[in-house]
């Protein structure tokens, strides 16, 4: 099916807000401040990301082999990337996103390929596996959405990537009573030996301890970390979409500290952030957006983002090769280039046969 028409893109799209209202309030809320330019295609991101990823989940949820469901959404992405997306709403909505923006593939794929993880069950030993993990399921949204905004340097494109990661081990540890009882495990396994938990005895039974809270700690400083790296990506983005990123950065470093006040118990209850707190946090990002700064000397992407950060900036060389060559095959360019230097050899004789009747 071709992409839709204006009439039903604004028909998709209204069914993409409806999802992202029942979903996710904090990016909700946050996107009311984007532009209009941003807003639609944030909107449409979102929208496939979420039913992708309960696509997976409902799956694993039922005992079923999630395979088959991760096989049609590559199907479904192939389709949206040739032009030709199903008639699934969030489909023609990427795919409008996709046309208009050029949106590098890869993006897509490593988001897939984290649901791909979680689908199997896979646990990770370091800090640093658990950031490859991250980096998957939101440092990808982080990097689609800078984007998005038009930003597509190296450097801004990683501390997004490293927002998106910050975002995620903020959930991981505002989520981990809820995680366990799903025999679902994020807390880096060698944490976990290091504080004499025994694992398999306490997702059997999961409670709060002074020994898991310890570990919530550790995740929320490793969070406020990347937080922090983040606040100068932010001052490189064009400067109508830096409040509604700060104001998501802003919130969910919200809920770390919000955890922090509970006692850092993230077993038997789930931290929220209060309505009016988020308000006045949105407000406060509005006014504080136009005063964040950059900074010359940044540090290293981290390495679980790099073979993400390196894929843009391949797809970004390959637009300007595709420029230069524009809708040709190889035989067609090769045989441009001999065109062109045989010109520009003819052009340096007729200099030298000008130059002998001076």
């Amino acid at each position: 099916m071709p992409i839709a028409s204006p009439e039903y893109a604004e028909r998709d799209l209204k069914a993409c807000i409806a999802m992202m209202q029942g979903g996710s309030k904090t990016f909700f809320a946050a996107s009311r401040l984007l532009p209009m330019r941003v807003r639609s295609a944030s909107i449409a991101l979102y929208a496939f990301c979420r039913v992708a990823d309960d696509l997976v989940d409902d799956v694993v949820e039922k005992g079923g082999d999630p395979t088959a469901n991760l096989h049609i959404l590559r199907q479904r992405l192939d389709l949206i990337y040739a032009g030709t997306p199903s008639d699934c709403v969030e489909d023609q909505a990427l795919a409008i996103v996709v046309q208009q923006h050029q949106l590098p593939r890869i993006l897509l794929d490593a988001l897939l390929e984290g649901f791909a993880w979680d689908a199997e069950g896979r646990r990770y030993d370091t800090l640093e596996e658990l950031h490859g993990y991250c980096a998957r399921v939101a440092g990808t949204v982080g990097a689609m959405m800078c984007w998005i905004m038009g930003s597509h340097s190296e450097r801004t494109l990683a501390r997004a990537c490293e927002l998106g990661v910050a975002m995620q081990l903020t959930n991981i540890a505002r989520d981990i009573g809820e995680d366990a009882r799903n025999a679902r495990l994020y807390l880096p396994r060698f944490w976990l030996q290091d504080a004499e938990v025994d694992t398999t005895a306490w997702l059997a039974q999961p409670v709060s301890s002074a020994a898991i809270q310890t570990l919530t700690e550790r995740l929320l400083v490793e969070a406020d970390r990347l937080y922090q790296r983040a606040q100068a990506g932010i001052a490189e983005l064009p400067p109508d979409c830096r409040a509604a990123i700060l104001a998501a950065s802003t919130i969910y470093s919200e809920i770390g500290q919000q955890l922090r006040r509970e006692g850092l118990d993230s077993v038997h209850h789930r931290t929220v952030v209060s309505t009016r707190r988020k308000l006045v946090l949105l407000a406060t990002s509005w006014a504080q957006a136009s005063w964040i700064t950059t900074r010359t000397e940044q540090p290293a992407p981290l390495a679980a983002i790099r073979f993400l950060i390196a894929g843009c900036q391949e797809d970004v060389a390959e637009r300007k090769r595709q420029a230069f060559f524009p809708n040709r095959a190889m035989p067609q360019r090769v045989e441009w280039v001999f065109g062109l230097l045989e010109r520009l050899e003819n052009a340096k004789r007729e200099r030298k046969v000008v130059g002998v009747g001076v």
